[in-house]
């Protein structure tokens, strides 16, 4: 597993000098999904069993258990990148633990929490409120 990371970082590290051409930063993950993320204000980091990329768009986690492949490219593809709608705490499943996250958030005085904004705004009005947590309460009760 170590190598695994050791060579991802090196990949990385590598290609991170072209890096600037590039709009996004992929990830296709070992059961197909791919996770895109944008490279605006990006940083990643890693632990012994997530990778963790912070941008402009808020904060996505993913399992390197989880990652195939990674790699930069100019296609978004999914119009929705880097998130699922409610997954709040972007461990790529809603539950209620983005219930919660997304409640702690909104408690919060801190508008930097490390949460995913865009999944935050299950209702999609450009918003993060109570009404979200209503959408995603209804999200986790129709079993979506």
């Amino acid at each position: 597993m170590k190598k695994t990371i050791i060579t991802m970082l090196i990949a990385l590290v590598a290609i991170c000098a072209s890096a600037e051409t590039y709009n996004y930063l992929k990830f296709t993950k070992t059961n197909g999904s791919t996770v895109t993320c944008s490279v605006a204000g990006i940083k990643v980091t890693y632990d012994n069993s997530n990778i963790t990329v912070t941008n402009d768009e808020g904060t996505t986690t993913i399992a390197l258990a989880d990652v195939q492949e990674m790699y930069f490219s100019n296609d978004a593809g999914d119009p929705t990148p880097g998130y699922i709608a409610g997954d709040v705490n972007a461990d790529g499943e809603v539950n209620i633990n983005d219930v919660t996250a997304l409640i702690d958030y909104l408690l919060s005085d801190d508008n930097t929490a490390g949460i995913n904004l865009q999944a935050a705004d299950v209702q999609g009005d450009g918003e993060i409120n109570i009404g979200d947590v209503t959408a995603l309460i209804d999200l986790l009760l129709a079993g979506n």
